[in-house]
């Protein structure tokens, strides 16, 4: 959940690095933005874009009641267009998804959902604000996928490194844990705001690899068996999003497929972003605005 750590408006701020697109774009607040066109962008717009790729990656900001309605109304999006669709969460760890997957079902009501797959321990944040986008899913059956890989192997390898890892769980996990991404390091390096993580940075940093590593290996897994043509949604936090370098470039240097990335932002003001961090930025406005 790095997006919780970007400060706005600052020079050495994550929002500004130049990698991928150049140049940069002030983005007012209530509208999406294509950063290639510099126009407004519409929710159809994108889905459209996201079928012809295969792939929609939707960086949020976490418990931002805007953002989770959009992540909804392009999945609606994509089934009103006879898209095949798959939406894989963040907010939910591997050991979850039966629960998940009798939810979409139908079997059961919203309470017993939560329980089964522990909400409040798993995630945390009021469920109230991912409603809109469950709800969409399982009123259409589209198949949900819990991304996230349990925390007790993001903390041995933040402690240990990849070696932190049982047997049994790196054969869970690609047989390699790429560290190389140099692109990745910055934005990592930048949302640390440059300080000096406990048990150095170099496990640290193997830890969030392993975390996007994780649930591009989740969504790639779940893909395997479902019609060629489904477009995979994928919604996590901006940090595992923006620039392309997170859980996008995992599946990017698998499967050799880019797809369209969109980075959601709140703010009150307009914010300056690099045109590099997505194929879209949606800024909405804080509440009580």
């Amino acid at each position: 959940m790095l997006a919780a750590l970007f400060v706005l408006a600052q020079a050495d701020s994550p929002y500004v690095l130049n990698i991928g697109r150049s140049g940069q774009m002030k983005f007012a607040p209530g509208a999406i933005y294509s950063t290639e066109t510099g126009q407004e962008a519409t929710v159809a717009e994108i889905a459209q874009a996201a079928a012809k790729r295969g792939f929609l990656y939707l960086g949020e900001q976490h418990a931002t009641a805007p953002h989770q309605q959009l992540q909804a109304d392009l999945v609606k999006a994509l089934v009103d267009a006879k898209q095949p669709v798959m939406v894989g969460v963040e907010m939910l760890t591997r050991p979850t998804q039966p629960g998940l997957t009798d939810f979409i079902a139908g079997k059961g009501d919203e309470a017993s959902f939560l329980t089964a797959v522990d909400w409040k321990t798993t995630w945390g944040f009021d469920y109230k604000f991912y409603r809109p986008l469950f709800q969409t899913c399982r009123d259409n059956q589209v198949p949900m996928v819990a991304l996230n890989v349990p925390r007790t192997w993001v903390r041995a390898v933040g402690r240990l490194g990849y070696a932190g890892l049982a047997a049994g769980e790196r054969k869970e996990l690609p047989s390699e844990l790429f560290l190389g991404n140099k692109q990745h390091r910055q934005v990592f390096d930048s949302l640390m705001g440059g300080h000096t993580m406990p048990n150095g940075n170099e496990n640290v940093y193997a830890a969030q690899v392993l975390w996007d590593e994780g649930m591009a290996d989740s969504a790639l897994k779940a893909l395997a068996d479902r019609d060629p043509k489904t477009t995979t949604v994928i919604v996590a936090g901006a940090g595992h999003i923006m620039y392309g370098q997170g859980i996008n470039y995992r599946i990017t240097r698998r499967t050799g497929k880019r797809g369209v990335n969109v980075v959601m932002l709140s703010s009150d003001k307009p914010v300056t972003c690099a045109r590099g961090i997505a194929d879209y930025v949606y800024v909405s406005e804080q509440p009580g605005q």
